[in-house]
């Protein structure tokens, strides 16, 4: 039964996948355009160079520069995993690079933003991501969005966001790690990508499981009557 239900959430992944149309006037949003060089790590990367198209920031606080397979020890930080980084626990979600929004104790909120044209006909938001211990905040423009589970991957959850009523506009676009609750706040995130399929969050199985104790009741109600 776990198979099925696994076969059944990867079909609908791939078929919202293949629905994924022009990403508009976004740039990078799989991260992959970034140009490190031949560096296996490094504590400073221009952003420029490790996450073309995108802004950077801890807090209100614009940044230049962001680590690259050199994750943060406590302060809240923007970074860039790749190929050749070597400690258990952190590996790109897909191809060669992943961004990591770390969270920290405090609230200035590490953040990656970017401004483009959502392109017509939108109805969704997709993107791969390994969460954290605390939340992750997306907004459009000024205003924050709910996302929800939509599927599994084999190291990563892809999350939706209806996002169809910014559809043709041009909007920012931000993501940003919160606080953690019990330590760094580590979020992973992946292929974003626009999608003309409008997406539903997978059944939760404590509302499953109230649904069915609520038509239980009618059935045993209607039967007494």
């Amino acid at each position: 039964m776990k198979t099925l239900n696994f076969l059944i959430t990867q079909a609908a992944a791939f078929a919202v996948m293949l629905s994924t149309q022009a990403q508009g006037t976004f740039q990078n949003l799989n991260f992959e355009s970034a140009n490190v060089g031949s560096l296996t790590f490094a504590f400073s990367v221009p952003v420029s160079s490790a996450l073309p198209a995108w802004t950077v920031n801890i807090g209100s606080i614009q940044q230049t520069g962001i680590g690259y397979n050199a994750p943060s020890t406590g302060a809240p930080a923007v970074w860039l995993i790749g190929p050749g980084y070597g400690p258990t626990g952190f590996a790109p979600i897909d191809g060669n690079y992943s961004v990591i929004l770390q969270g920290s104790f405090t609230a200035s909120a590490p953040s990656i933003s970017q401004t483009g044209l959502i392109p017509d006909g939108t109805q969704s938001l997709l993107f791969e991501a390994q969460a954290g211990s605390g939340a992750l905040n997306i907004l459009v423009g000024t205003q924050i969005v709910p996302f929800a589970d939509v599927g599994n991957g084999p190291n990563y959850t892809l999350y939706g966001i209806n996002i169809s009523e910014w559809a043709g506009q041009t909007e920012q676009l931000t993501f940003s790690a919160l606080q953690g609750y019990t330590g760094m706040n580590d979020w992973t995130i992946d292929d974003i990508s626009f999608s003309t399929t409008a997406i539903a969050p997978e059944p939760n199985i404590v509302a499953l499981t109230a649904i069915g104790g609520l038509l239980f009741g009618a059935r045993k109600w209607f039967t007494q009557r």
